[in-house]
């Protein structure tokens, strides 16, 4: 009876550690390969706000030079108004 029980531990240390370890490095490489994915696609999500606020950005930088147009125009025809005021008030 010793023995058997004897083989019967050695058939589990030799057989049974490369099992669960076999077992436990799947394991690691299936939740590698999951967080892998994950990262691929929260990369590719930031990329397109990226995108996203770039085309933004660029709107908002054309409706500031429209209205820096509009004030810069209206600027000097309002200067032009002053001076010409000024020049009635003089004669």
């Amino acid at each position: 009876m010793g023995a058997g029980i004897f083989v019967w531990g050695i058939l589990m240390i030799v057989i049974g550690i490369p099992v669960i370890g076999g077992l436990t490095f799947d394991y690691h490489k299936r939740k590698l390969a999951l967080r892998e994915k994950e990262l691929a696609v929260l990369g590719s999500q930031t990329a397109e706000r990226a995108a996203q606020y770039a085309a933004q950005t660029e709107r908002l930088e054309e409706r500031v030079q429209v209205l820096e147009r509009i004030v810069t125009d209206k600027g000097l025809g309002l200067a032009d108004e002053i001076e010409k005021l000024r020049d009635q008030r003089a004669n």
